[in-house]
């Protein structure tokens, strides 16, 4: 099958099917200039042990080395601005070919973008909290005690370290994690963008769908058991897409 023979199988599917849900993974932010985590060669754990910089024993046994390794990665989503495939996603939604977006990001692009339902199931970088005492504060509170040189940035309140609220290896996954499975029930078809399904539990979601499509650069584990996939740019499949729908990519 053509690329573009897919592009038109994947609007039929979008037509023919009403309870579509869209899951995205690294992939679909690349475009934004944000480094993916998988890739050969140029992924982040290709270079890292995300065990061993990214996790919850890592954070707790040196809160300063965690912090100097991670920051500086976060801190680069706040200049990052929304692609094609982040409009195209939400134009779906607001057509009602999507019901909405689960995302193991952490970027708040799809937010920014104009998706209205996003379950958010690693995370975000929209605050932080104590570990000690709870209290919670903006990311950018985090931030700014760690550019004026206090690392690991510290609670006001008891002096507790903060941490920001994404999903670190060896934590439980966040509440959007279990209401997007509730949400799940009755999907037709889910479209995965830019995931490896490799990380779980997230890469058990496409088994609630009836059918799945896949859209990633790169093969992965549900390729043969996909109904479509496309291993192609998301913002490209997503112009492509939306000119095949015969609808802009953004709202007029």
């Amino acid at each position: 099958m053509s690329y573009q023979e897919k592009i038109r199988t994947l609007a039929e599917l979008l037509r023919s099917h009403d309870r579509n849900f869209a899951l995205t993974g690294a992939g679909v932010s690349t475009e934004s200039g944000i480094p993916d985590f998988r890739s050969p060669g140029t992924g982040l754990w290709t270079r890292y042990d995300p065990i061993k910089t990214a996790s919850l024993s890592a954070l707790k046994r040196d809160p300063a080395a965690f912090y100097n390794l991670n920051l500086s990665r976060w801190t680069v989503f706040s200049g990052a601005e929304p692609n094609d495939a982040h409009r195209g996603l939400a134009r779906l939604e607001e057509l009602g070919y999507l019901v909405g977006v689960i995302t193991q990001n952490i970027d708040g692009l799809h937010q920014r973008a104009g998706s209205k339902r996003v379950w958010e199931i690693h995370g975000h970088l929209r605050t932080c909290h104590c570990m000690s005492c709870g209290k919670s504060y903006p990311f950018s509170y985090l931030v700014e005690q760690f550019e004026k040189g206090q690392n690991p940035p510290l609670c006001e309140i008891c002096r507790g370290i903060l941490r920001p609220d994404v999903v670190l290896f060896e934590d439980r996954m966040s509440e959007d994690f279990f209401k997007a499975t509730r949400a799940l029930s009755g999907c037709q078809l889910m479209l995965v963008v830019g995931s490896s399904l490799q990380v779980y539990p997230a890469a058990e979601l496409p088994q609630f769908a009836r059918r799945v499509v896949i859209i990633n650069r790169d093969p992965t584990p549900w390729d043969e058991q996909a109904a479509l996939v496309i291993h192609h740019s998301a913002g490209q499949v997503f112009r492509d897409l939306m000119a095949e729908l015969g609808v802009p990519l953004t709202g007029q």
